[in-house]
């Protein structure tokens, strides 16, 4: 029984993107809550004031210091245009923030197909750093330490990849999962 049927190919596309940016000064967040109808804040639960963004459709923790974690955007573009919106909500409560933040890319999920069946017992014997309980949960965890890289891989080829942090990560991790599974191939054929 070998580990993968026919040959490789992938296409990841990206579904989220987790972003940081620091806007250098400090928030009002209970005037922001008052003023926008758009957010959740319960400081007794948690520090950060939650700041929905319809379009691009995202959210964005705003904490007091002027630290912003964006989610839900696909791409940087949308986290630079996402943190444009949440400046220009700012201005109204009397914050001007002046320039660009640099935006900080702290995760990106991936998901895709490798387009190939997976033997997942085969895998986690054969591959290190997996984590591989069928009973509890159906995908095989692959951990990459270079470039660092989770995978959840599942028996028909389809897979998620987060952990990356630009494209060249996510392919260079693609390519190092490809070569991976091509080298227990191998050694299984011998």
């Amino acid at each position: 029984m070998s580990a993968v049927k026919t040959t490789q190919k992938s296409n990841l596309k990206v579904q989220n993107i987790v972003a940081t940016a620091s806007l250098g000064k400090d928030v009002s967040l209970t005037k922001l809550a008052k003023m926008h109808s758009n957010t959740e804040y319960n400081p007794e639960q948690f520090p950060g004031l939650v700041l929905r963004v319809k379009k691009p459709k995202s959210a964005v923790l705003v904490f007091s210091s002027g630290n912003l974690v964006c989610t839900g955007t696909k791409s940087v573009a949308q986290v630079k245009e996402v943190v444009r919106q949440v400046i220009k909500q700012l201005a109204k409560i009397g914050v001007r923030i002046t320039g660009n933040p640099k935006v900080t890319v702290q995760n990106i999920v991936a998901s895709g197909s490798i387009e190939v069946d997976l033997n997942l017992n085969i895998l986690a014997l054969e591959l290190e750093n997996t984590e591989y309980e069928p009973e509890q949960f159906p995908g095989l965890v692959y951990k990459l330490d270079e470039p660092t890289a989770t995978f959840l891989l599942f028996s028909n080829g389809k897979l998620v990849c987060t952990g990356t942090k630009n494209k060249n990560e996510l392919e260079e991790s693609m390519r190092q999962l490809n070569k991976n599974v091509k080298e227990v191939l191998k050694r299984l054929k011998k």
